[in-house]
């Protein structure tokens, strides 16, 4: 071999070296620099720089503060705390994005509620007003439903006044400007062939599905148009009306009765005035001049964050958006980092008890809570994952162990030491109480100190009525479950509240003939009560179990199975929807989605079907009529799809 050749090709090689050791060191160097900015309420972090992320937390804090101020009757404390995660470009923000159907959703930001924590993701990168709408939007909602609870406010309220608050916008820290046209809305109002009429638009709830684009866009524009009349329309005169409508439904008046009280209007009265409004040519908003700027950059704590409780604030994320493989891939890196970190042993054990590995699920919250950890959420979590051992299906509890009941409820008073504001904390030591039969009157305290923090969680009302059922206190029960039966608008939980009321009465009745036929001297046996009674009410509520009375019910003729979606075929003769159940994949045809009747009872269902293959696993209800000719190429035609929680199971 010729020498010079070889020096050469020595030479090449050590150039080579040398980038690729400065590339190295370039990749190293180039990691993403975490930082933790906490304002008033709402906790930061990001890979954004710390002046941007400083600017998120200002206009978040000034949005809370204009709503508190034109909105003070509703609750704003929320007992669940809200992490908002700041990406520095598009590019970082999009493997946190929701997928549906297999495709990333493309947008700015959005908020992602949770049991134990809300998140707002979002990337500094469009900087437009714009870019927050779905975030005030979404924020709205979760200060609404704190105070009154998502099943005890209509729909057309709740989106109407979301709409019109995402147009917020501030300059100079002091000059709000609401009420903002929003042209999409408007447009499409005056190019439709006609308004909804307000019963059917006050008739919308959350459980009906309106797939169809324009039907779904139309009532989102018409509450928002509604609401914007309310507060902007006749020179603002109805205003207090709103407000006077706001107090009634908090004081579980039904909607129909309180919009008539408060407005002193009916429905066909109201429309007119409605449609007489959207074809105006001017409208107005309001611009309010604060006489102190909103300044809250003084008060804001920033501290660098390290690599490994980034990506546990990534992994807590994707957890939440129901992706938990990744989840459970980015919890397990930041642990390899930082075995040590409280945070991913807590996060990573409630993906691993999604996935039913308890036992490995308790293996990191013990490492959690050891060496008393100040994290309440691992001490409030380890309680909950003793408070699920030997539930049966129905997500009933017969028994505790004095040791089980005991690590419990140290647990939930260490949690509660070291967040007094978080509701689930309270909830849950109610309910072991409840189970054990410990200390009932101690349960009640329990349970209206969650209700004082959350007073929209229909669940903890639930829980009220079953403790008041314990202490044999029929009138407090009834009392408390009574306006759930008689006013939710979401039919899960009114058929829930109903079949319980049901079940008192049974249980009061068979109390009541064993009083009458008891031998003098002795007393009914409680036990013995519960066993004759139709149900004993007294158990834990679960309100899948009552899901049932919700479903539509089967036509003569019409057939009921359950399954989960994997795939719609369309073309130009219709759409065949494949659904994989116990006996197999099944197939139903329809000619399009508006003849077909699609609810949904899982809260993780949103947005709207398309064609194609189902990523991820939604689980349905459906009913069809069969074929009538063997040789058709489905079971039958479809009529309704009913999309429900993964651990229904439908009896019949």
């Amino acid at each position: 071999m010729n020498p010079q050749r070889r020096t050469i090709r020595t030479l090449i090689g050590l150039s080579c070296l040398l980038l690729i050791l400065q590339g190295s060191q370039s990749l190293a160097f180039a990691k993403d620099t975490w930082t933790s900015v906490k304002s008033r309420n709402f906790n930061l972090v990001g890979n954004a720089s710390e002046k941007e992320i400083r600017e998120v937390a200002i206009r978040l804090e000034q949005f809370r503060e204009v709503f508190s101020r034109l909105l003070p009757s509703l609750k704003l404390a929320s007992p669940v705390p809200t992490t908002v995660i700041v990406f520095k470009s598009d590019s970082a923000f999009k493997p946190y994005k929701p997928v549906a159907d297999g495709k990333t959703i493309d947008i700015a930001g959005y908020f992602q509620t949770g049991r134990e924590v809300n998140y707002i993701a979002l990337s500094t990168e469009d900087r437009s007003e714009g870019s927050f709408r779905t975030i005030f939007h979404e924020y709205v909602h979760l200060l609404v439903n704190n105070t009154l609870g998502r099943g005890g406010v209509p729909a057309w309220f709740n989106e109407g006044l979301a709409e019109y608050y995402s147009s917020f916008e501030i300059a100079d820290s002091r000059k709000v400007s609401l009420g903002k046209l929003i042209p999409n809305h408007l447009y499409l109002l005056r190019s439709s062939s006609k308004v909804l009429p307000l019963e059917t638009l006050f008739a919308v709830d959350y459980h009906s599905l309106h797939r169809n684009k324009q039907q779904t866009g139309l009532f989102y524009a018409q509450a928002w148009a509604f609401v914007h009349y309310l507060i902007q329309g006749n020179e603002g005169k109805n205003v207090h009306k709103m407000h006077n409508f706001l107090a009634l439904l908090l004081k579980n008046t039904d909607a129909r009765t309180a919009f008539t009280q408060a407005f002193q209007t009916d429905y066909a009265g109201m429309e007119k005035e409605l449609k007489n409004y959207i074809q105006r040519n001017t409208f107005r908003m309001n611009v309010a001049t604060f006489a102190q700027k909103l300044e809250f950059d003084s008060e804001l704590k920033v501290s660098p964050l390290t690599e490994a409780q980034g990506l546990t604030y990534l992994g807590d994320l994707l957890s939440h958006i129901q992706r938990p493989v990744e989840a459970k891939a980015k919890l397990e890196q930041a642990l390899a980092l930082d075995p040590g970190l409280t945070m991913a042993h807590t996060s990573l054990a409630m993906v691993l008890m999604e996935q039913k590995d308890i036992s490995r699920a308790q293996q990191h919250l013990i490492k959690a809570v050891e060496g008393n950890s100040s994290d309440y959420l691992s001490h409030y979590f380890y309680a909950y994952l003793l408070s699920r051992e030997g539930m049966d299906d129905d997500q009933r509890i017969m028994s505790y162990t004095d040791e089980s009941a005991g690590i419990m409820r140290a647990e939930l008073l260490k949690a509660i030491e070291l967040k007094p504001d978080f509701a689930e904390s309270y909830h849950l030591l109610a309910f072991v109480d409840l189970v054990t039969e410990h200390k009932l009157d101690e349960a009640v305290k329990l349970i209206n100190k969650a209700i004082a923090l959350s007073p929209g969680n229909e669940e903890y009302l639930f829980a009220l009525t079953q403790i008041y059922l314990r202490k044999h206190d029929f009138a407090a029960a009834t009392k408390t479950i009574e306006p759930l039966a008689t006013n939710a608008t979401d039919p899960r939980i009114r058929a829930t509240a109903e079949r319980l009321l049901q079940s008192v009465k049974s249980f009061q009745d068979t109390l009541a003939r064993f009083e009458r036929e008891r031998q003098p001297g002795t007393s009914p046996s409680l036990r013995e009560a519960r066993e004759q009674a139709d149900e004993d009410p007294t158990r834990q509520i679960n309100p899948h179990t009552y899901l049932e009375e919700a479903l539509r019910k089967p036509n003569s003729g019409e057939i009921r199975v359950q399954g989960f979606l994997t795939r719609l075929d369309c073309s130009a003769k219709g759409i065949v929807f494949e659904i994989k159940g116990e006996k197999g994949v099944l197939r139903f045809s329809a000619q399009d989605f508006d003849g077909i009747n699609i609810t949904t009872f899982a809260s993780e269902v949103r947005g709207e079907l398309t064609c194609g293959a189902r990523k991820g696993e939604d689980f349905v209800v459906v009913t069809y009529k069969p074929a009538k000719e063997a040789r058709e190429k489905t079971e039958g035609t479809l009529v309704s799809i009913e999309f429900v929680p993964k651990d229904f199971k439908l009896s019949s």
